[in-house]
């Protein structure tokens, strides 16, 4: 399948995914069990990564700050600013794209695979909508929430750490941490965000749904591999091109 192909096959599939469910009570039921699996589920991993990326982020600015002149608060600034504007963003989307991309992705090959998909065709329901919109709009809307809590456990776990090591004292760090600060970074953040959790959803999906039945499991595994790949791809391109926009 060429890259043109692809792409109006991509087109194809949102046009169907986007249709007017036959069911609203059947998409709601289905958006719920989707916000568990893809955003409640990944809670734990972003509290984890959140806290210890905060702590690496303090020392490596304290590492990077040589000069007396600089004042210490620097450091609550500078861990700030790393955090909202990049790690709880970009980062954590990255590391989200290999975690969903590839469950989405596996779920439904499998259901290609073993004929579910063919089922609910011949049940006359279309089978994108059913499956992939629900997916679409979980991640759309609980994938700011992990952020915003992603940039909480980021400082507060980078603070706490930053005090207890004594790198800054709390007064210092409090201080860095309001210093000049604008909302508008994270609306920035959470900007990118969606168009990042529409691609994360939608990609996978997309190899997911059209995965061969013939080349069996290993299609299945190739399948989550490419999602995944260019799943980040698109992150890293959108992430460049909601920056410039909206900073420049």
């Amino acid at each position: 399948m060429n890259f043109f192909e692809q792409i109006g096959r991509f087109f194809l599939m949102l046009k169907l995914a986007f249709t007017k469910p036959e069911k609203g009570s059947v998409l709601w039921g289905s958006f719920i069990t989707e916000i568990y699996k893809i955003g409640i589920s990944s809670m734990s991993l972003v509290a984890i990564l959140s806290i210890f990326m905060g702590a690496v982020i303090i020392i490596q600015t304290d590492a990077n700050i040589d000069s007396p002149w600089i004042p210490a608060y620097t450091i609550g600034f500078t861990a700030r600013q790393s955090i909202i504007l990049e790690f709880s963003s970009t980062m954590l989307c990255l590391i989200l794209a290999g975690k969903v991309g590839s469950n989405i992705a596996s779920e439904i090959g499998t259901m290609r695979l073993t004929e579910q998909i063919d089922a609910l065709e011949v049940m006359g329901i279309n089978s994108v909508n059913y499956l992939v919109l629900p997916k679409i709009l979980a991640s759309v809307f609980i994938f700011p929430f992990l952020v915003i809590l992603s940039m909480a456990l980021g400082i507060a776990g980078g603070g706490f750490f930053a005090v207890q090591a004594e790198i800054v004292n709390f007064q210092e760090l409090t201080y860095g941490l309001q210093y000049w600060f604008d909302p508008f970074s994270i609306t920035y953040s959470l900007v990118k965000t969606v168009f990042f959790a529409f691609f994360i959803a939608a990609i996978p999906s997309f190899y997911g749904y059209y995965v061969k039945p013939s080349g069996g499991a290993l299609e299945v595994g190739r399948a989550g591999t490419k999602s995944v790949v260019i799943s980040s791809v698109m992150v890293l391109v959108i992430n460049l091109l909601v920056t410039y926009f909206l900073l420049l």
